[in-house]
């Protein structure tokens, strides 16, 4: 029999490599040893690790190991590139983005093969997505930096941005950061992973060839420790970090109370859900690249396999046989479908791991079939009979492993979906769109894809919710990862609230009977668990009335009640901004009432403030139907919708001074996009809130969407910090108390906004637009494919 009559009758794939000639040349043609790229020079090799092929456990390259003073000068030369940098217009800074972007595809092949040698993905995957991709976001953000100011017309540039990457997508996460930031006119400090640092170099050469000004783009190689210098510099004003949640914490620990801006994109446990309508075969071949897309070392992996009971023996039984066919090998094989695992302490982890589920009663199946003599490979696994408190469920793994559970119905699916601390990416196959597109709002992630799976795109904004971490990368939301509002940088400290002496004296001289303000926790009046009140005085020390001091139980109470309303999210919006209309309408029927109150607490005439916060309920009332999404078209034959959702549960700390106004310009964007709060109002002037739930009562404020808590605010922010059950924190008093919050937010990784001792006039009618309606808010992408 011929060589092609055999192959036909026995299907076997021969061996098909990719040459990694041009790829030795250049690591030849520098000796296999590499300083940083700083100020548009190269370094000299200073104390080096080696980057190793995975594949094969043969040194590439040495890589220098940045130390503090490494950062430093890289800080120094992207501060001084700043000022020129920033002041281009946006078209030059678009034709350098442009130039790039040719650049890239000019060199793709090598690019490619360098980063399969360095990386052990298989070459298919750098050639035909990684590449192209990098390609993309450069020629897509070189439009940006062209129509920034028309698009975004009071923003500016942060200045210096630190930028960390992982080893799973070395190049095309550097992409994501570096293309956006440049084309809002930030210069840069980019270290990529120790394991993975040669096409981040080989970038660098790109960024010499066109040119591209002394500074704007600095390569720090290095460890753990060169990471830690970054996100610790002073001279650094924006930290944009991917990789574990851990290290994310604590990143944002580390940039509490600086005023850094901070994008997280950490790691994921995303649901992959098959209901029983689906189309079998392409749901399991897209879940053969949901989970073994890249070794599985992919935060954003399928790992979680959920499928309808009625057809689970049956697509577990086509799984395994499809498993049979992967092959695992060399990953400049073009016929390989697995490569190898970034390193050997990889493959022990999820060796360990595997153990640890085994032990908690997990059933492992992987395909026959022999492993490379040498090198980092695994085997792809499939995980069954596991509850959701197996290890395999509950932790990321980072590898070939796929774990399988069952559901009956569309709402145990949910369930079983979001129960993970993590929330970055899903994926549902149904043949029926009304189902994939009634379930996709409720998943809590911030990418879903309906029959198909690890779609990317430059125009489309990517990242997660909980602890996957926030902000995004890539679309409009992305680019505005690296602008702020110009005006910030003329915000001045806020003033001393005043706190007077009390004065002897009787309160029952007033005309008037003792009046108890009590707390507001799911539609009714509470007592305070402690037991304990708090005298509320005017500026003279006189007594005006007392209110309950809340402690950790009353937030508890309170966190509760918001979180069984959380239904607010699914009100149509149109209802939400009616009842807006009506809180404004009954709070300006009882306005001489409150303005006395204001007058009686402050000594100022509080018309004007009522007549704001009317006002500002009204403005917001507006936003709640208008503040929506979009369509992205990516260059396939699929639409992206961008839904804005609601953050969730959100604890809001209201500024020691205008008492109504205070709380009403905050609590207002928060409720019109959907989220339930627990507000602590004014610890100097809380009165005017607890006369505020009388509102509340009579404007069809459903029971538990606004809870009020009185009492210190520094310890009750506390508690809403460390509190798992709040999504979103915001805090208006000084920058000690600001860095707490911070700080103690990290359990959750809750979104935070805090004034950090600045002060912020909220009568100013630029906060009644999309400057708290974002931070209010999250953006989840949903990609819908089309065509026949």
């Amino acid at each position: 029999m011929n060589k092609i009559a055999q192959i036909f009758k026995t299907l076997d794939y021969g061996p098909a490599p990719e040459g990694p000639e041009q790829a030795n040349a250049w690591l030849d043609a520098h000796d296999r040893k590499f300083g940083h790229f700083i100020d548009g020079q190269w370094t000299k090799p200073g104390k080096t690790f080696s980057s190793d092929n995975p594949a094969t456990g043969e040194s590439l390259a040495q890589i220098t190991d940045g130390t503090a003073e490494d950062v430093d000068a890289a800080v120094k030369a992207a501060r001084g590139a700043f000022k020129g940098w920033s002041a281009l217009s946006g078209y030059e800074r678009g034709k350098y983005l442009y130039a790039i972007a040719r650049a890239v595809q000019k060199h793709s092949r090598l690019f490619a093969v360098l980063e399969t040698m360095d990386n052990g993905k298989p070459i298919r995957e750098s050639r035909d997505i990684d590449i192209p991709l990098v390609a993309r976001h450069f020629y897509h953000h070189a439009g940006w930096a062209q129509h920034l100011n028309r698009e975004f017309p009071d923003a500016v540039p942060y200045g210096v941005c630190g930028q960390i990457i992982p080893w799973n997508f070395p190049l095309l996460m550097l992409a994501w950061k570096i293309a956006p930031a440049l084309a809002a006119g930030n210069t840069v400090i980019l270290k990529p992973a120790e394991f993975t640092s040669l096409t981040a170099l080989l970038f660098a050469e790109i960024c010499e060839r066109v040119g591209l000004p002394k500074g704007v783009v600095n390569i720090v190689t290095g460890e753990g420790g060169t990471g830690q210098a970054i996100t610790a510099h002073a001279g650094i004003d924006k930290i944009a970090f991917t990789g574990s949640t851990d290290v994310g914490k604590a990143i944002r620990a580390v940039t509490a109370g600086t005023g850094k801006g901070l994008s997280l994109e950490l790691g994921g446990k995303s649901p992959y859900i098959v209901f029983e309508d689906a189309d079998i075969d392409s749901a399991i071949e897209g879940l053969i690249d949901a989970i073994w897309f890249n070794q599985g070392q992919v935060c954003c992996a399928g790992s979680r396999l959920l499928v309808q009971e009625s057809i689970e023996t049956r697509f577990i039984t086509k799984l395994k046989k499809r498993m049979e066919t992967l092959r695992v090998g060399d990953p400049l094989d073009k016929s390989i479908d697995i490569g190898a695992m970034i390193a050997p302490i990889q493959v022990e982890r999820i060796k360990d791991l595997m153990k640890r589920g085994v032990a908690e009663g997990a059933e492992v199946y992987e395909p026959d079939g022999a492993l490379p003599a040498k090198g980092c490979f695994l085997k792809p696994a499939l995980v069954t009979n596991v509850s959701p408190a197996n290890t395999l469920v509950a932790e990321e793994i980072f590898g070939p492993v796929l774990v399988a559970m069952s559901f009956r119905t569309p709402e145990e699916a949910v369930q079983l979906a979001n129960n993970t601390k993590y929330g970055l990416a899903a994926t549902i196959w149904s043949e029926n769109i009304n189902l994939a597109l009634d379930i996709a709002p409720q998943i809590k992630a911030g990418v879903v894809w309906i029959n198909g799976t690890n779609n990317f795109d430059a125009a489309v904004g990517f990242g997660g919710y909980k602890e996957s971490g926030f902000g995004r990368e890539g679309g409009r939301e992305g680019m505005s990862a690296y602008l702020k509002p110009a005006w910030e940088k003329d915000l001045r400290p806020a003033p001393a609230a005043k706190v007077a002496e009390a004065k002897a004296g009787n309160p029952l001289d007033a005309s008037h009977l003792d009046q108890t303000a009590k707390m507001y926790i799911g539609g009714k009046q509470s007592r305070p668990d402690s037991g304990y009140s708090r005298a509320v005085l005017d500026n003279s020390g006189k007594l005006v009335g007392e209110v309950g001091d809340g402690n950790r139980k009353d937030i508890r109470n309170a966190v509760e009640a918001a979180r069984a309303a959380l239904g607010w999210a699914s009100t149509p919006a149109h209802t939400r901004a009616q009842i807006l209309y009506f809180l404004a309408e009954n709070l300006d029927y009882r306005r001489d009432e409150f303005a006395a109150r204001i007058k009686a607490q402050t000594g100022h005439d509080g018309a004007e403030e009522v007549a704001l916060s009317v006002e500002r309920l009204f403005a917001f009332a507006g936003w709640a139907d208008k503040y929506d999404g979009a369509v992205h078209n990516p260059p396939l034959r699929a639409v992206a919708a961008a839904m804005i959702e609601p953050l969730g549960v959100m604890g809001i700390v209201a500024p020691p001074s205008r008492p109504l106004l205070g709380s009403i310009a905050l609590i207002a964007p928060a409720l019109a996009m959907g989220n339930t709060v627990v507000l602590v109002p004014s610890a100097q002037s809380p009165l005017s809130l607890t006369d505020l739930y009388q509102v509340i009562e009579t404007s069809d404020v459903p029971n538990g969407v606004i809870n009020i808590v009185t009492g210190d605010s520094v310890s009750l922010a506390k508690t809403l910090a460390e509190h798992d059950g709040v999504d979103g924190l915001w805090f208006a008093g000084n920058a000690e108390a600001s860095t707490m919050v911070e700080k103690a937010s990290t359990s959750n990784l809750k979104q935070t906004w805090t004034s950090r001792g600045l002060y912020y006039d909220l009568a100013d009618r630029r906060f009644e637009g999309d400057y708290f309606l974002g931070k209010a808010t999250q953006v989840k992408n949903v990609w819908i494919p089309y065509g026949a």
